[in-house]
């Protein structure tokens, strides 16, 4: 008897709405403590709270922040904080090739 392969799972990037496999986005996350919500890079994808995925293109980046596409997957408005904390991760990325 032959053993199926494992399907991989699948997400959609929040801005550029391409399907890639997981492994290959950054999730969001919106986690909520006391109240207070907050949206932070889930580097691990293992935390608790509401998640999002973008490529890690710096276009989908941008893009997502400009639109309120992160808002808008997350249902939370993003703080000053949240979006520099977005800003910065994204900054960090490699540029894509031509």
């Amino acid at each position: 008897m032959a053993l199926r392969p494992r399907t991989q799972p699948e997400r959609t990037c929040v801005a550029c709405r391409e399907t890639q496999a997981k492994r290959g986005l950054v999730r969001l996350v919106r986690s909520t403590t006391e109240g207070n919500s907050r949206v932070t890079v889930d580097e691990s994808g293992r935390a608790h709270g509401r998640g999002a995925y973008l490529c890690t293109r710096i276009e989908c980046w941008q893009r997502a922040l400009r639109t309120g596409a992160v808002a808008r997957a997350l249902n939370v408005q993003l703080t000053p904080d949240d979006r520099r904390t977005l800003e910065d991760y994204s900054q960090r990325l490699v540029p894509a090739t031509p």
